[in-house]
């Protein structure tokens, strides 16, 4: 896990006290293998309980604004309720990347 990951995953912690977190580095598959740029987070949480989608985002976004304002580039999120979780059987897949590969010329 790089410093970067660990710190979203400590900061989401801190703020929501998830019942299951993941924090995913997907850098590699936007040609950026070295660079801590687009990451996937999966929480479940029970403030999420009544929430609107919306809402989740927003709050997630709220407390991840200053790596959003800088070293995050992308960041796809994956928010449920423990209802919600429990009857989940897997977290969709992250699309392919639609941009240039900083590893093309």
């Amino acid at each position: 896990m790089t410093a970067l990951e660990q710190h979203i995953h400590e900061k989401i912690t801190r703020h929501f006290a998830p019942a299951h977190l993941e924090v995913i580095n997907e850098s590699h598959l936007h040609g950026t293998p070295s660079d801590d740029s687009h990451f996937k987070v999966v929480l479940v949480c029970k403030d999420f309980d009544g929430m609107r989608l919306l809402q989740r985002h927003r709050a997630v976004n709220k407390v991840l604004a200053d790596e959003l304002a800088g070293p995050v580039h992308a960041l796809a999120l994956h928010v449920y309720s423990v209802q919600e979780w429990q009857q989940l059987h897997a977290v969709p897949e992250s699309p392919q990347c639609r941009g240039g590969s900083k590893l093309e010329s």
